[in-house]
């Protein structure tokens, strides 16, 4: 059964460490990490929070990294594209070394953040022991079993959360105009409007929370 462990990294041992240092007021998020033909760990990741010159000039002195490029920009944040160097030792490379996924990796010049997916306990141990030899200290702040379909666990929902929200975008209750109406859904999954709308209040939160933002809810509403 596969596990998602969350993980608190100091910034010393990840990479972009100068860069964010150099901008402190930045935030770095990983969107997609990409191993090609060649072994080599290609980040895609959005910046955003402050000055776009100055972080990118720290870049030219920036060990981490090698061959950045900016793909895509929006107001006030900016798409990269860049390299590991083959120097750095950092957790990303466990995306390689041990064929984890990572969910999200958010960094900021205090620390960084980290969801990653593991086969199963076997492959997060095998990942402890990488980090334990290559000197990178972490702490793992919660362990999860992937019980339920794969999309609602990395997006934080229940399997009825989903099924709910799956229902309602067939149904064409998020069509304009719409082609049924609550009541209507909540017939159709045999449940109260009360119950619905719930369900839709947690769903859309979680989901919200784990596409858009670091923060992931642990309450106990997040879980109905």
């Amino acid at each position: 059964m596969s596990v998602i462990a969350e993980f608190s990294v100091a910034s010393e041992d990840f990479a972009l460490h100068h860069s964010l240092t150099a901008a402190p007021e930045m935030v770095v998020e990983i969107e997609q990490v990409v191993a090609t033909m060649e072994d080599r760990v290609m980040p895609y990741f959005w910046v955003t929070g402050g000055d776009q010159s100055k972080f990118e000039a720290a870049f030219r002195d920036d060990g981490t990294v090698t061959d950045v490029t900016a793909v895509d920009e929006t107001e006030d944040a900016k798409l990269y594209r860049a390299q590991w160097t083959d120097n750095v030792e950092t957790i990303v490379y466990a995306y390689v070394e041990i064929g984890a996924t990572i969910l999200d990796a958010l960094g900021r010049n205090e620390g960084r953040k980290l969801r990653i997916r593991f086969d199963d306990r076997e492959k997060l141990s095998e990942f402890r022991e990488y980090c334990d030899v290559h000197g990178i200290v972490f702490e793992l702040n919660q362990i999860t079993e992937q019980e339920q379909p794969m999309a609602s666990a990395q997006y934080d929902m229940t399997p009825k959360q989903r099924e709910t929200l799956v229902k309602a975008l067939e149904a064409g209750y998020y069509d304009v105009p719409q082609e049924v109406t609550m009541s209507e859904l909540a017939d159709e999954l045999d449940i109260s409007q009360q119950a619905l709308s719930k369900r839709f209040h947690t769903g859309h939160r979680n989901l919200v929370k784990s596409t858009l933002t670091m923060s992931h809810p642990d309450d106990e509403e997040s879980k109905t």
